[in-house]
């Protein structure tokens, strides 16, 4: 008998053993979660561009001389702001202001014809009235009074074709300006120059009929810069214009702008092995800050549909399929279901389901995070342990 109780009690204590180290040194850790308070705040319904919108200015010109010849002068280079009219290219106009010269000098030979022929005309008409007054006395003959008139008349025309002359030598010159204005390229418009692929001394060449000349100086208007962005045709019943969008942009990196739609493409774009989409242009709210961007730059927008102010909200991270949130209760996560309302890539409205203060797991990417499982709260640890940390500097 002592035997096998002896045997008992040693079983026993095993048992005991193992069972101890079972819920101390074997027992499994909790999960360590991070979590969010539910709290009150905005909620946007948004949507967003489906592929890189690009900022671009209204109005950007490229621009080259009309005429063919050899470049005498580039007024202004890249960066340089000019105003309408500013001259920004000139070329060799010497042959130009030759013709020129000559066509007014015609119009000048012109109209000495034109005093001459008309001053015989004067003489003519006299003398015919002369004749006629003869002949009415039979002094003359009629066929010397029929011959003055004819005279008179011819002299009339000649003055007539003389005027015709003066008039057509003024016209010569009218093209011969406007060929010398086309020696000059001006700007159309205030803006910037942007580009300048053509040098003093180089030579423009006209393209021929029906072919574009190639530029040889680019000019944009910085004052009239807007957003270009493609959205998803899905949501293209939801945009409509003067909504309110935010803007961000590669080269400001965590910082957003305000902006309002101001064009809705009134088509979809089919492009085969692409979505379809719908195009929208947004202006921003600041126009001055507007006229710094360089056109071509990245830009995403997100157009606002509706706003929620102070409601109950909780990251959209937390939301698990099915409207469905992890809890931590009673130190074993457990879910809860909600009913939500707007949404977006950060807040997602909770209607029913929580109340302020509820915390939520918002680290649900890791397969031990499951309902069941032991768990404690880092994010409240942390803020414990933050507090602490800022009490104690606060002490003197």
């Amino acid at each position: 008998m002592n035997k096998w109780l002896r045997r008992g009690l040693i079983l026993a204590a095993l048992v005991a053993v193992v069972a101890l180290l079972r819920f101390t040194v074997l027992a499994p850790k909790p999960v360590s979660v991070e979590t969010a308070a539910v709290e009150r705040g905005t909620v946007e319904s948004t949507v967003t561009n489906s592929k890189a919108g690009t900022v671009k200015t209204r109005r950007r010109a490229r621009l080259s001389p009309e005429l063919g010849g050899r470049v005498i002068s580039l007024p202004h280079r890249e960066g340089a702001r000019v105003k309408t009219g500013d001259v920004l290219l000139r070329l060799d106009d010497s042959e130009q202001r030759a013709q020129l010269a000559k066509a007014k000098r015609d119009v000048a030979a012109a109209e000495a014809e034109q005093r001459r022929a008309c001053l015989d005309a004067e003489l003519a008409a006299r003398e015919y009235e002369r004749n006629r007054a003869l002949a009415a006395d039979e002094i003359i003959p009629e066929n010397l009074r029929d011959q003055s008139q004819s005279a008179a008349a011819s002299a009339a025309a000649a003055c007539e074709a003389a005027a015709a002359q003066v008039e057509s030598a003024g016209a010569a010159v009218d093209v011969l300006a406007a060929q010398l204005a086309k020696t000059v390229l001006r700007a159309p418009f205030d803006g910037v120059v942007a580009d300048v692929t053509i040098e003093v001394g180089e030579w423009t060449t006209p393209s021929p009929p029906a072919v574009p000349v190639p530029p040889v100086i680019e000019m944009l208007d910085a004052q009239s810069i807007y957003v270009t962005a493609p959205m998803d045709e899905v949501d293209s019943a939801k945009i409509h214009l003067e909504q309110p969008v935010r803007v961000t942009l590669d080269p400001y990196p965590d910082q957003s702008f305000d902006g309002r739609v101001s064009l809705v493409d009134p088509y979809v774009l089919d492009v085969e092995a692409q979505n379809r989409t719908v195009g929208i242009e947004v202006e921003l709210a600041d126009a001055a800050f507007a006229s710094t961007l360089l056109p071509g730059t990245s830009a995403d927008v997100e157009v606002i549909l509706s706003v929620h102010q102070d409601v109950l909200r909780i990251p959209t991270a937390a939301l698990l399929q099915g409207n469905e949130v992890m809890m931590i209760e009673d130190g074993v996560l457990a879910r809860r279901s909600v009913e939500t309302g707007l949404r977006n890539w950060d807040w997602t409205e909770i209607t029913s389901g929580l109340t302020a203060g509820d915390r939520v797991v918002t680290s649900l990417d890791r397969a031990e995070v499951k309902a069941g499982a032991e768990a404690v709260d880092a994010s409240v640890a942390g803020e414990k342990e933050a507090g602490m940390a800022g009490a104690a500097d606060a002490t003197p």
